[in-house]
């Protein structure tokens, strides 16, 4: 083998090995957020309503209030909103 494809090779092997400790990381820090809704779940918190809270957090604040008006608009045309009475 020459020099060049050496090189090649040990960078392609150095490529795997690093896709390879960070996807087992990946797999260990999956496992880690299971463990903590889990643990929310067993202090009484409603893990469904916990994603939507991350997930929420995760967006911007104008996409989110541009988001959550089209969906007041959907659900007051299919007659799915409910007025609250004001104080």
């Amino acid at each position: 083998m020459s020099q060049v494809e050496d090189v090649a090779q040990d960078q392609l092997r150095s490529f795997v090995e690093r896709i390879e400790r960070l996807e087992e990381e990946k797999k260990t820090i999956g496992d880690d957020i299971k463990d903590v809704y889990a643990e929310a779940k067993g202090n009484g918190f409603d893990t469904k309503v916990l994603r939507k809270v991350i997930s929420l957090r995760k967006q911007d604040a104008n996409e989110r209030a541009e988001q959550d008006a089209i969906l007041e608009l959907y659900l007051q045309a299919l007659g799915m909103v409910v007025d609250l009475p004001k104080n």
